[in-house]
């Protein structure tokens, strides 16, 4: 870790995303002494969580701090209030992580200078330790800071690293929206259910035990999601009758073709506003 007590990891923005990440730290035995926490209003579990585990918090970032890394996990319609506030504390080789979504490092360039930055979109499912967060560093990040950034994000999940910016847009199609199509999909199963005759309890219970147990299933096996359908369909079964409606041309495939790409489309609208 390239942070310390007297260079802290500066964490600015203690919501669901930045609370989930620091409780992955913690967890990872990061040294809460090394941390500090800016958030104007945190909730009250977060605060409790604060006090609790020893962790500093502010409520604005004080001066004369010199922070190693500063992970900014407010949301993009804050960034014009938050960013002038850290100004004062970056320094030439702080590294600015960011996981706020929409927001360019080109506005972090024109706030701080040729300073290092790294652009991530995690998901949801960090909040248990089962995230995964793509991540695109400038030339400026140093192979210490990468490291640094991999250690940290590696607490809530997997990482990956991309080749450009650019790709991020598709990231946040794909895994940074994802979670909510997986949802919809346990919703709709469960009204499938409820159109069969069962009862709403049992039609969700059904729904949501599955979409979890095949969720885990697919983490914990070394076989492609391919293969796995392929062994839970019989020839002429009724998992292949499902399969012929779901496969068809104008199927799932398709349809989730076009929903990544209305994601895809927003992300960058996003980012030119």
């Amino acid at each position: 870790m390239i942070f310390n007590k007297q260079r802290p990891f500066l964490l600015v923005g203690a919501g669901r995303m930045g609370g989930a990440m620091l409780a992955g730290w913690i967890k990872q035995g990061v040294d809460p002494a090394s941390i500090l926490v800016s958030d104007p209003q945190p909730a009250p579990e977060m605060a409790a969580f604060l006090s609790d585990k020893g962790i500093g918090h502010v409520t604005s970032v004080p001066e004369g701090l010199e922070p190693a890394i500063i992970l900014v996990a407010v949301k993009p319609q804050l960034m014009s209030k938050v960013l002038p506030g850290l100004k004062s504390v970056v320094k030439s080789d702080t590294v600015i992580l960011s996981v706020a979504a929409g927001t360019p490092i080109s506005v972090f360039e024109t706030a701080f200078g040729q300073v290092p930055v790294a652009r991530a979109m995690p998901n949801t499912p960090a909040m248990v330790g089962r995230g995964i967060t793509a991540v695109y560093p400038t030339d400026r990040v140093t192979k210490a800071q990468k490291e640094t950034i991999d250690e940290l994000l590696a607490a809530v999940g997997k990482v990956v690293w991309l080749d450009n910016e650019d790709q991020i847009d598709s990231v946040t199609a794909v895994s940074g929206s994802g979670p909510a199509y997986v949802f919809w999909m346990a919703e709709c199963m469960a009204e499938a259910g409820k159109a069969l005759g069962l009862s709403n309890e049992v039609a969700r219970a059904l729904a949501d035990a599955t979409v979890s147990g095949a969720g885990e299933l697919m983490h914990q096996s070394d076989d492609t999601p391919t293969t796995l359908r392929q062994n839970v369909t019989s020839p002429n079964g009724t998992t292949a009758a499902a399969l012929e409606v779901l496969m068809a041309e104008d199927g799932l495939k398709p349809l989730m073709q076009k929903a990544a790409e209305a994601a895809q489309r927003r992300a960058r609208e996003l980012a030119a506003d």
